[in-house]
């Protein structure tokens, strides 16, 4: 189905270039780590660290808009909807070309160059277990893409936070978090436990890495619209300390991130911030003031805490405004990734350009499709499907891709 490009054969031999690279970390009594001092960040060197940078985003992740949908919103909604437009086959021919190129070698060494000295890489625990997702039933999928991100910015002298975008059972409640509607990961046992365990066996590998800055437990816990959102709220630290005790028993060093409930945005239901002491809070802001008032809540619990505070997920604003909240954060000694690092269309660090007759994907993904007459009726003929699908996986490569400089420029990087 997928024309190999020279673009292509570019992004495969960086993939198969990290692969072959990736070299065993130090023993974990050599290493040196960031580190955490009062609210501060410190480097390996002693210097003070400010988190500049991104998120790959939509890589691991697939989320609905970024390629243009709304209703087909969620990983595996969208892997439905492939495999009823073009067939399994060709769906799981698709994410295996679309890993291989949205983020390459390419993208993190243009990331570098912008001065960014982090990112956060979003991920399915999917990925690190047998259940089929994006095309795969393999749990080293997930070892074989962090390694890669990790030899990529080892050799560009970034940072990376490891973010379960999307953890067993959910803990959002809604798309993002590619569940079933609601965080069944703090009421259910079985969940918890493939929680902990998937994280203890990434912290088994990467405990004596430097480039990990830290492990970031869960996205955005516990949606706003739960009726019962306050006892839910009540079982977020409890899982939290469950989940880094399971670290502590093969990482005792690298940070753990702890996200606030309702977006990353309450960290009222937090009571105890004594129980590791390499923690350190993230918190995600989308909207509203570029002012200080806009985040009083989230410089309240840092001063409580006296612990560093990142804003893991900001942007999808005007250039104004993300100056203007730059300054704030910076100001208030809270390091920020912008969100995403590439998108369909631009509000982003490079754009991807639409592929023609994208329209035609999008009708289909947004037609209803609940039952077998229903897709017989919308899918477009197979030759159009797949010419297009085609047209897209080139056109996210990162030399087709669109720097937008002054969204770059907004967010204090260079282009």
């Amino acid at each position: 189905m997928i024309k190999k490009s020279l673009l292509l054969l570019a992004a495969l031999v960086g993939v198969i270039s990290a692969c072959q690279r990736t070299e065993a970390a130090p023993e974990t009594a050599d290493v040196k780590l960031v580190t955490i001092s009062g609210d501060n960040l410190i480097t390996p060197a002693g210097d003070t660290l400010l988190i500049k940078g991104t998120n790959l985003g939509n890589w691991l992740n697939p989320e609905g808009y970024m390629f243009g949908f709304k209703n087909t919103n969620s990983p595996h909604l969208i892997d439905l909807m492939l495999r009823q437009l073009v067939g399994p086959v060709k769906a799981r021919e698709f994410w295996a070309e679309f890993k291989d190129r949205y983020i390459t070698r390419a993208d993190i060494e243009y990331i570098a160059r912008t001065g960014a000295n982090t990112i956060r890489l979003p991920f399915n625990y999917r990925m690190f277990t047998s259940e089929d997702y994006m095309g795969l039933n393999s749990p080293k999928e997930g070892f074989r893409r962090v390694d890669s991100v990790v030899t990529w910015c080892r050799d560009n002298d970034l940072y990376l936070i490891l973010d379960m975008h999307d953890a067993p059972g959910g803990q959002t409640g809604d798309n993002i978090d590619d569940s079933y509607g609601y965080p069944w990961l703090l009421e259910s046992e079985e969940c918890q436990q493939q929680f902990c365990d998937i994280w203890r066996e990434i912290a088994e590998r990467y405990k004596a890495e430097p480039v990990i800055l830290g492990y970031e437990l869960c996205n955005e816990p516990i949606a706003p619209y739960f009726e019962n959102m306050d006892s839910l709220n009540a079982l977020l630290e409890p899982l939290y300390k469950r989940a880094t005790a399971a670290i502590r028993e093969v990482d005792p060093d690298h940070i753990i991130l702890l996200g606030g409930a309702q977006w990353n945005g309450n960290f009222e239901p937090f009571t105890d911030w004594t129980f590791d002491d390499k923690i350190m809070y993230t918190c995600h802001r989308y909207g509203s003031d570029p002012t200080a008032d806009a985040i009083r809540g989230i410089l309240d619990f840092k001063a409580k805490t006296g612990l560093p505070m990142y804003m893991g997920e900001i942007g999808h604003n005007t250039d104004e405004w993300q100056q203007a909240f730059c300054k704030v954060l910076i100001d208030n000694n809270i390091g920020y990734t912008f969100w995403p690092y590439k998108k369909l269309d631009g509000s982003c660090m490079v754009a991807v350009n639409r592929p023609g007759d994208w329209d035609t994907i999008v009708a289909f993904a947004e037609a209803p499709r609940g039952n077998y007459q229903q897709i017989l009726e919308a899918r477009p003929k197979q030759a159009v499907a797949q010419r297009v699908l085609e047209e897209y996986l080139d056109s996210i490569l990162f030399p087709a891709c669109v720097p937008q400089t002054t969204y770059i420029q907004s967010i204090n990087l260079r282009p």
